[in-house]
């Protein structure tokens, strides 16, 4: 592969990544009720706005799931593992093989998303505790539902949450799960990003 195709390889898959990522955060706070007034909240809201309302007024929102960033950040792989099917010189796939690597591909980023809001939840409960931070407050309303079942299971121990070892060993056998489903489906895993 050439030095043209490497880097337009990592410029796609950053771009591809970033819009994904904010599709799915918008999916993610509508989901959880996230405070809508959060300034990071409405930078989310502002910049995913051209393209989710005008499909939220054909594809309606499904229970709390915000269908329309879903089905967005899904067309944002698609577009983006086509991309890279020209760059490496194949042929595109049909249409069942781009949607069952793109719906993998979202999986395996929605992971990525939770590993990564779990880890700065953490960082924030060290260096920001009680704080108004925010992003200390969005952080924790994103991840409080998923860690909550297992605060149940396992309280804190001496004031030691242990419960994100427990997340983390779940999200780290879903990727595994993932990668083992897109080699079966046919995909090479540098096709998707976030695999």
């Amino acid at each position: 592969m050439s030095a043209v195709n490497e880097i337009t390889t990592l410029l796609l898959n950053t771009v591809v990544s970033l819009g994904i990522a904010l599709f799915l955060i918008r999916m993610i706070l509508q989901l959880v009720k996230a405070d809508y007034y959060n300034p990071i909240s409405q930078f989310v809201v502002k910049v995913s706005n051209p393209l989710v309302l005008p499909l939220r007024k054909i594809i309606p929102s499904v229970s709390k799931v915000d269908t329309a960033s879903l089905l967005l950040a899904l067309l944002v792989q698609a577009v983006g593992i086509a991309i890279l099917f020209q760059i490496y010189g194949g042929r595109l796939p049909n249409i069942g093989q781009l949607l069952t690597w793109s719906v993998l591909g979202i999986c395996s980023a929605l992971l990525n998303l939770y590993f990564f809001a779990i880890i700065g939840n953490i960082i924030m409960s060290w260096v920001a505790q009680g704080s108004s931070n925010p992003a200390a407050r969005l952080l924790f309303q994103i991840t409080e539902p998923v860690m909550a079942p297992f605060r149940k299971l396992v309280p804190p121990i001496g004031g030691l949450d242990l419960s994100p070892i427990f997340v983390f060993l779940i999200i780290n056998v879903l990727e595994v799960l993932l990668r083992h489903m897109a080699a079966s489906a046919g995909l090479h895993p540098a096709l998707v990003m976030g695999l």
